[in-house]
């Protein structure tokens, strides 16, 4: 992947078991929502049949990576206790594991969790609070030596949009994920194990997610993978009714396959969706437009 960053290109993200490698395309990585009131898909896949039938056809449609989740972090969610999330994703996980070869990921800040996750088979830890929202998360995900994703969040979800403010969004949080990143890599993980994910959506307005669309690259001068995920988002729904009121409830699939591609032009590594074979496909043709890069 160009980057045209000054940082050297990341070659590979480390995962437990295995690693996975960046060429001429970001890795996709199909969302999962095990829960009854995620923003997009809520409830569709809280029977865990139907959670294991959607991941059979992300895997068909081209998914890198499988990202499941069992506790909503929608803006004003209501938080589960870890057993709670636990009946909702083992299952999933251990069936998913079971039946493919495909690197899942846990999406969850819970320590818990993830050592059941890790121990079902799970290969990395996707953790919205940059695993500050459990003392003992740091130490189950160097210990297990799972591939670690630390995301920017300002707040919890109950309060991350109380009226966000940044001085410069994009320096601001790439401040935070240096910071974290450095942090992180004192206490042992190893720096090959960690993405890094600025948050779109986690305590950001439109206008500041448009702009850390915008300035992504500079992430890549982290010197780490660099994780986005973008997808449905309300940003999306509002650029859209920008530019026609008719679209301001429309599909925000075709949206989401514009800020794919806009975050593919600048090296990101892997795009975090819920529509996976559209974003195969658009990726396809992006590559292919560039000359195979």
């Amino acid at each position: 992947m160009d980057t045209n960053a000054s940082s050297p290109p990341v070659a590979y993200w480390q995962l437990r078991t295995r690693r996975l490698t960046f060429e001429r395309r970001p890795l996709v990585m199909g969302i999962i929502n095990v829960t009854p009131d995620s923003f997009s898909d809520g409830g569709r896949n809280l029977d865990s049949h139907a959670a294991v039938d959607a991941a059979a056809r992300m895997i068909d449609q081209g998914a890198d990576i499988l990202d499941i989740g069992g506790e909503s972090t929608r803006p004003y969610s209501q938080p589960v206790d870890a057993e709670e999330e636990l009946r909702r994703v083992l299952p999933v996980i251990q069936e998913i594991v079971r039946g493919s070869n495909i690197p899942v990921s846990i999406d969850t800040s819970k320590a818990a969790v993830a050592e059941a996750a890790l121990e079902a088979g799970a290969e990395i830890i996707n953790d919205v609070t940059a695993l500050t929202g459990d003392p003992a998360m740091l130490r189950q995900a160097i210990q297990s030596q799972a591939g670690v994703c630390a995301m920017h969040m300002r707040g919890t979800p109950q309060t991350m949009q109380d009226d966000p403010r940044y001085g410069d969004v994009v320096e601001d949080i790439f401040g935070y994920l240096r910071e974290r990143r450095d942090q992180l890599v004192a206490a042992g993980l190893d720096p090959a194990r960690l993405a890094l994910d600025p948050g779109i959506g986690f305590g950001k307005t439109h206008d500041h997610n448009l702009a850390l669309v915008a300035g992504c690259r500079r992430f890549l001068d982290l010197g780490s993978v660099l994780l986005v995920g973008h997808s449905r988002k309300a940003f999306i729904g509002k650029v859209m009714a920008r530019e026609n009121p008719a679209w301001r409830e429309a599909d925000r699939t075709y949206g989401t396959l514009g800020v794919s591609l806009a975050l593919a032009a600048q090296g990101v590594h892997v795009l975090r969706v819920h529509d996976v074979l559209a974003t195969r496909q658009a990726l396809s043709l992006f590559t292919a437009c560039r000359g195979g890069e």
